[in-house]
């Protein structure tokens, strides 16, 4: 078992930045891919971006160039950094940590981000 545990959500104007975290209860290096996800009300839960133990990322067409995800695995903990944030962007945002060659996947609890004037 892995627990998450996200913070940094908040209230931000549009244009604005704002960076999330997640850590992890064990080390996650070298075994998971780690991932953000967020999910607005009444829409399904969407991939924003997410990094392989190696580093590689993956974003979602709509926060490309805008987010940067990134980890530090010797703080068993995964960033994501948003920038130029838009509307659009608030969202319950959920921490992802999916074990590979495994079914093992956690979810942390979310964290709420609301872009607004």
């Amino acid at each position: 078992q892995v627990q998450l545990v996200e913070s940094g959500g908040g209230l931000v104007q549009p244009g604005g930045s704002l960076s999330v975290s997640c850590a992890a209860s064990r080390s996650v290096a070298g075994l998971y891919d780690m991932g953000w996800y967020r999910q607005a009300p009444g829409k399904q839960r969407e991939l924003v971006a997410s990094i392989s133990p190696g580093g590689s990322t993956n974003y979602a067409d709509s926060v490309r160039g805008r987010f940067t995800i990134s980890r530090d695995n010797a703080k068993n903990t995964v960033y994501l950094q948003m920038n130029s944030l838009k509307p659009e962007d608030t969202a319950v945002y959920y921490c992802n940590a999916k074990r590979l060659f495994s079914r093992d996947n956690f979810w942390g609890q979310g964290t709420q981000v609301t872009v607004s004037s």
